[in-house]
């Protein structure tokens, strides 16, 4: 599936529910949050071990669900956090559904990096990689979500709406994850 939004799925559901103006607004809306949050919210669904083409599916449902949650007039305080929650929900089940093998963050990764860097420097690069992703791995679910929601620029009380824990539960979680990172990348010298 590509990264644009099916539109022709909004045009079959607007007239249904909903007026042509309030429909026509909410599709805008849509598009608009798709365009700031596609790539975080697909990181976010790949991060819960699901293949790629599974969390273009997971964004996609959860952008429909905006648009439907829009329609209805529903309370649109943070969608932000409404978007990630909806993607976290919908990659557990697919997940759940699906039980694939933990998908490399290394392929989705968006850094930018050299151009061309040495052979020694990408060895050691990759190395550093594949050992914080396993330390990732290693870490409880939840520490791992909290950590990858505050990567992605989430407030510490969005992340306990999207994940249903306590803002110390985050907070712990967060200190946690840093800590167990940090020993790590100690303790390889």
């Amino acid at each position: 599936m590509s990264s644009t939004f099916n539109q022709s799925r909004l045009a079959i559901l607007a007239p249904v529910i909903a007026g042509q103006g309030r429909a026509r607004a909410a599709e805008a809306e849509v598009l608009a949050m798709f365009d700031l949050h596609h790539a975080a919210l697909l990181r976010y669904a790949v991060s819960f071990g699901i293949a790629v083409q599974d969390g273009e599916d997971v964004v996609q449902e959860t952008f429909l669900a905006l648009f439907r949650h829009l329609l209805e007039e529903k309370p649109q305080d943070n969608l932000r956090s409404w978007l990630f929650r909806v993607t976290h929900n919908l990659a557990l089940r697919r997940r759940g559904v699906h039980r694939r093998e933990v998908f490399e963050a290394e392929n989705i990764s968006l850094e930018r990096t050299d151009p061309a860097p040495g052979p020694e420097e990408t060895l050691l690069f990759s190395e550093r990689k594949l050992h914080l992703s396993r330390v990732l791995q290693a870490m409880p679910a939840t520490d791992r979500a909290c950590l990858q929601l505050r990567a992605e620029g989430l407030r510490y009380r969005e992340i306990a709406e999207v994940i249903g824990i306590s803002l110390g539960s985050v907070a712990a979680a967060v200190a946690r994850s840093i800590e167990r990172l940090e020993r790590s990348e100690m303790s390889r010298g």
